[in-house]
Parts: C-alpha cells; sequence; structure tokens
C-alpha cells in the first residue's frame, strides 16, 4: 500500500466527525507545504507492538541525536487519539515557545513543547494552528 493509501484509509478509518476535521487538517497542511514528504507511522514497533497512536506525517527534517547519530523524520505530525486530534510541530529547539506565542490566542486546546491538542476543529482557530504548522516547517 502506498503512503497516500495508507494515508487515506487512516482518516477513514476515524469517526465521523473526527475524519471530517482530519481531512480538512491533511487538505491544510498540504496547501500551506503541497510538495512536501507525506509519511504514515502506523504507531507499532519493530516487532509489531503498539507503541503510540498512528501519525500522518508533513515535510523532512535529519534529526540529531547525542551521539550524533541521525535520522530522516516528518516536521508536522497529525493524529487522532481518544479525546480528539493531535498535531504535533517537531524541530522548534524552544520548547516554550507554541506555549507563549499560540497558547493563549489558539482556543479551546491543550499545547505542549511539540504538540497542540483538541477535540474538534471547531474548538480552536484555525488560522492560529496554521500560523503554527508554518513556523515549524521553517523551523
Amino acid at each position: 500500500m502506498t503512503v497516500k493509501a495508507e494515508i487515506k484509509a487512516y482518516i477513514e478509518s476515524q469517526p465521523e466527525t473526527k475524519r471530517a476535521d482530519m481531512l480538512e487538517l491533511h487538505r491544510v497542511i498540504l496547501k500551506l507545504k503541497p510538495k512536501c514528504k507525506l509519511w504514515f507511522l502506523d504507531g507499532k514497533d519493530e516487532k509489531g507492538k503498539t507503541v503510540s497512536n498512528p501519525n500522518i506525517g508533513y515535510g523532512l527534517q535529519t534529526i540529531t541525536y547525542a551521539d550524533g547519530k541521525t535520522k530522516e523524520f516528518y516536521q508536522i505530525g497529525l493524529s487522532a487519539n481518544t479525546s480528539g486530534i493531535s498535531v504535533y510541530i517537531l524541530g522548534i529547539d524552544d520548547k516554550t515557545y507554541l506555549v507563549k506565542t499560540f497558547g493563549k490566542k489558539i482556543g479551546k486546546a491543550g499545547v505542549t513543547g511539540y504538540c497542540i491538542k483538541f477535540k474538534t476543529l471547531k474548538d480552536i482557530h484555525l488560522e492560529i494552528l496554521q500560523e503554527a504548522i508554518r513556523k515549524g516547517f521553517k523551523a
């Protein structure tokens, strides 16, 4: 199965309201970065054990670990969770940036050093989320 087919199947597997919100977010992210690399992580480790929720990834960055090893990974992630949707903004070095910059103005969402989590799109200001995603792509 191609990455695009995996993404489509993952989004289609969600309950109706979450599916509509995830389709909209997928469209918005691709509009912000139309030719970005797409990823799909099924949430399973190399032994097939579930270790996280599945994630759709957008963009490309190289992560450098403390031991000097590097790994390619996505810049923006999108995932369904039990209470809603998580958008991961990876690669921003300042782990207080998202909270300080978007925490008070994004709406009804939990904001951490790398994640913006909300129940539905109608609970947040989409233009503020887009601003955070743009920052993530630039980081």
